[in-house]
């Protein structure tokens, strides 16, 4: 599209501030929604979750020693360290 007057370019930038602006608005209520934390309404949900969360941090535990082990550690994986990893 060409625009031939200074009062087009500004009208089609409003345009564009307009459209943007309504994607932000749609986007923070979506990421909102998502991110707000769910409260437990009973104590099997609370039990559940605390479940979830324990397994969630054992796991995530398990995967850095084994990286650990593997690579020597952060840099290891960065080939940073000077040991050979294992294979």
């Amino acid at each position: 599209m060409a625009y031939r007057t200074l009062e087009e370019i500004q009208l089609r930038k409003a345009q564009l501030r307009e459209a943007i602006d309504r994607e932000n608005e749609r986007i923070a209520t979506t990421w909102s929604s998502l991110s707000a934390r769910k409260e437990s309404s009973t104590r099997g949900e609370y039990v559940a979750n605390l479940v979830s969360y324990a397994v969630t941090a054992f796991d995530a535990l398990m995967a850095v020693r084994k990286l650990k082990r593997n690579y020597g550690g952060f840099m290891g994986l960065l080939g940073r360290n000077g040991k050979s990893r294992k294979r």
